[in-house]
C-alpha cells in the first residue's frame, strides 16, 4: 500500500463537472489499495474574481483582509471535492491550510511555511479515508490566515506529502507533463518522461510555468519524488526524481 498525495490546479476543478471527474480519478486511486491525501487549489478564475472584487472596494486592500479574503476559494473548491467523494462511494474530509497544520511565517501574500503539522490528516488517511487539504494557505504564529504567493499549491502539496511521508507527489495539470516547449503553442513539443531536480529548476528559473521554484526546491531538499501529469488524461506524465531512485518503482504509474 502507497501513501499518495495529488495535487490538482484550478483547471481541472474549473466547475461542477470537472470537481466530479477529479473525484472519479481520486477514487479509482483509493481504491487500488492506496492511502491518498489531496491539495486543491480555487476552482477556475475565482482567485482572479476575488481579486477584482477587493479592487473595486479599495485600490490599496489592506494585506491581512486580502489573505483572508484568498483563503475563500480553495475553501469552496475543497468542500465541492469532499461531497463529490463521499457521492462517488467514499470517505472525505475537507481542512483549510491551519486545520491541516501549515504553519507560516507572517509575510502576508507570500508567506513561507515554517512547519506543517498534518496529525488531523494523518489521523483521516491512516483511518482509510480521503483527506482533501486547501492548498496555497497557511496560519502565523499570531492566528491570521496567510497565503502562500504563486505556485502555492504545489508548495502545499510537496509539503504534506513530506510530512506525512508520502512514497510520491503527483502534481495534476492540464498538460501531460513537461514538455521541451509548451505544448499548446509548439505542436512538435516532447514530452520528457524524467528529468531532475536541476533541471527542472533551471526551466522554472527561466520562466516554465509548469512547476514554481518553491515547490521543486522543497521536493529536491526532502527527495520527495514529483509526478507532473495531467487530469484530463491517464497518460504517463514527467517524473521528477532525486539522483538512484527507479521511477519504475514509484506507486500509481499506469
Amino acid at each position: 500500500m502507497a501513501l499518495i498525495v495529488q495535487k490538482y490546479g484550478g483547471s481541472s476543478v474549473a466547475d461542477a463537472e470537472s470537481i466530479k471527474r477529479v473525484a472519479k480519478r481520486i477514487v479509482e486511486t483509493k481504491r487500488k489499495g492506496n492511502n491518498v491525501a489531496v491539495v486543491v487549489s480555487a476552482m477556475g478564475d475565482t482567485t482572479d474574481d476575488l481579486i477584482d472584487q477587493a479592487m473595486s472596494i479599495d485600490s490599496n486592500p489592506p494585506a491581512r483582509e486580502m489573505d483572508m479574503l484568498m483563503t475563500a476559494g480553495e475553501r469552496i473548491s475543497m468542500s465541492l471535492l469532499a461531497m463529490a467523494i463521499h457521492a462517488d462511494g467514499e470517505r472525505a474530509y475537507s481542512f483549510t491550510g491551519s486545520q491541516a497544520g501549515f504553519m507560516t511565517d507572517a509575510r502576508f501574500g507570500a508567506a513561507h511555511i515554517k512547519a506543517v503539522k498534518p496529525e488531523r490528516v494523518a489521523h483521516v488517511v491512516g483511518d482509510g479515508k480521503i483527506a482533501i487539504v486547501a492548498g496555497f494557505q497557511g496560519i502565523n504564529a499570531d492566528g491570521d490566515y496567510t497565503t502562500l504567493g504563486r505556485g502555492g499549491s504545489d508548495t502545499s502539496a510537496v509539503a504534506l506529502a513530506v510530512a506525512l511521508g508520502a512514497d510520491i507527489c503527483e502534481i495534476y495539470t492540464d498538460v501531460d507533463g513537461i514538455f521541451t516547449a509548451d505544448p499548446r503553442i509548439v505542436p512538435t513539443a516532447r514530452r520528457i518522461p524524467s528529468i531532475s531536480y536541476d533541471a527542472i529548476l533551471e526551466m522554472a528559473s527561466c520562466g516554465s510555468k509548469v512547476l514554481a521554484l518553491r515547490c521543486v526546491e522543497y521536493a529536491q531538499r526532502f527527495n520527495m519524488p514529483l509526478h507532473v501529469r495531467s487530469s484530463f488524461s491517464h497518460r504517463m506524465g514527467t517524473l521528477v526524481v532525486p539522483e538512484g531512485v527507479d521511477a519504475r518503482k514509484l506507486p500509481n504509474l499506469e
